[in-house]
């Protein structure tokens, strides 16, 4: 205790009142900042405030909080980022803290961690982007966490698993090798020729007449008909039986599809044979025409091998607000609209608005610019209003497309940065993995997903990687230096 008194004479051991006067010199990256004592006990448990209470520990107790330490100026020095540093100290001057444009949110969450600032002090808008981020990483984890369990294999595992999972691979990933490639390209055109031929199928010179007089596809229609659902029906089951969560999978949005798309083939298959003995032959006829209707929905199978019609179903999804703000200005304008369109046509003899409902459909084609002329209005007063509805119909449909149109390029740039992410990140990890190795085998990503599948995120031997994707996500260390700990 001696030496540290002789060390800082001016300073007292029992941490009175003229710890409050003390000024410090704090250089975070080459950039110095003069702080007083009264400022910095006010957070007493940040490392800024710990520093004026470590002066009288000695030389262990002050280089447990700093990189570097000049007694003559009485100086700390600090190896991180000045820029974070300057954000995080508006906490003692205004209580809160703002990030700067350009700061990676994890990586300032790290700087605030490092300091000991508690992120309640972060402003909510910041905290927005912090989630944002979050949400980002563990997407990219999960990517790669994917990417591990398909080249993980594990020896302890029954023959069957094995097959059932190279079976969900080669359907689900065709990614994952040549020959699954060649398979979705072939479930692709088997979309394409099934819905050709239920359109082809229509045209009048192209069918047949049966016995009892009733025109039917002609036969190699359908018999490429029933090629088709056969390939459908053997993909579906296929792929129920490989799949890891039947239940998951069976109540899946694009599955549902897949059953909608073949069903009604087999239905209409039982109504010819077996209903004709159970209802007349008429209302069989009429069941199995509405369920060759129901064939549409295997044109939605094509957004299976599509991923720009998958980031549209995910855009709109994240649009429904602004979609249900279309539809209520719409709603209000067709309603108003066409009450005074009746209201103004009724002065005239041969007016064609009947009724107010019988109105809405007037207001709906002209508010949406469509225009059918079945029914127009014939007064004056009943044009004006008529060029009024659809000058606010061109507005309220403009109204809400931009902000559609943005969720729909930022999510689609999205995809691709996170793909590109994921990639990367298997990249440096096989990069260091055969560093290590001096050899360059594959034994590391094996035992890496093997470890992966023991734990709910990666272990600890991921960290290879040197990269912020699996910072906090995958690590329990902190204050971890990283390539990416001051992306701006």
């Amino acid at each position: 205790k001696m030496a540290g008194d002789a060390m800082f004479p001016d300073v007292e051991t029992d941490g009175s009142e003229k710890s409050e006067e003390i000024e410090i010199v704090v250089n975070v990256g080459g950039v110095r900042q003069v702080f007083y004592g009264d400022n910095l006990n006010q957070y007493p448990e940040t490392r800024l405030a710990e520093l004026i209470n470590c002066l009288s520990g000695g030389y262990d107790s002050i280089f447990s909080l700093c990189d570097d330490y000049d007694p003559g100026k009485r100086e700390f020095y600090f190896d991180r980022d000045p820029d974070a540093f300057k954000c995080i100290i508006d906490v003692y001057y205004f209580g809160e803290i703002h990030m700067k444009k350009g700061i990676c949110p994890i990586c300032f969450k790290n700087e605030m961690e490092f300091w000991k600032v508690d992120l309640k002090f972060l402003d909510d808008c910041c905290k927005t982007h912090l989630s944002e981020k979050k949400e980002e990483l563990e997407e990219i984890a999960r990517r790669v966490q994917l990417i591990l369990d398909d080249l993980g294999v594990d020896a302890s595992e029954s023959r069957w698993k094995r097959c059932q999972k190279c079976i969900w691979k080669f359907l689900e990933k065709p990614e994952s090798s040549y020959p699954a490639r060649v398979v979705a390209v072939l479930s692709f055109l088997f979309i394409l020729i099934s819905s050709v031929v239920m359109c082809v199928g229509t045209i009048p010179d192209l069918q047949v007449v049966d016995a009892e007089g009733n025109r039917m596809e002609h036969p190699t229609l359908d018999s490429i008909e029933t090629a088709c659902i056969g390939w459908f029906t053997m993909e579906y089951v296929l792929r129920l039986i490989s799949s890891p969560n039947k239940l998951h999978f069976a109540l899946s949005f694009m599955n549902i599809v897949d059953v909608l798309a073949i069903l009604p083939f087999y239905v209409s298959l039982t109504l010819t044979h077996l209903g004709a003995k159970l209802m007349e032959l008429s209302n069989v006829q009429q069941a199995v025409q509405a369920l060759r209707i129901m064939r549409i929905a295997r044109i939605f199978k094509l957004a299976r091998h599509s991923s720009g019609l998958q980031t549209l179903t995910y855009a709109l999804k994240r649009s429904f607000k602004e979609l249900g703000l279309l539809l209520m200005y719409l709603a209000v304008g067709i309603f108003v609209f066409s009450a005074l369109g009746y209201t103004m046509e009724q002065s005239h003899p041969e007016t064609l608005f009947k009724s107010i409902p019988q109105s809405f459909w007037w207001a709906i084609i002209t508010m949406t610019t469509v225009g059918y002329g079945d029914i127009y209005p014939k007064t004056t007063l009943g044009k004006l209003n008529a060029a009024i509805s659809f000058l606010c119909g061109v507005i309220a449909i403009a109204l809400p497309i931009h902000p559609i149109i943005n969720n729909f390029v930022r999510y689609y740039n999205k995809q691709r940065v996170l793909e590109t992410a994921a990639k990367h990140e298997l990249e440096l990890m096989e990069l260091n993995s055969a560093e290590g190795k001096n050899a360059g085998s594959k034994s590391e990503l094996e035992d890496l997903s093997r470890e992966g599948n023991e734990s709910p995120f990666y272990s600890s031997r991921l960290k290879v990687s040197h990269s912020d994707t699996f910072i906090h996500l995958l690590s329990e260390e902190k204050h971890y230096r990283t390539r990416l700990q001051s992306c701006k």
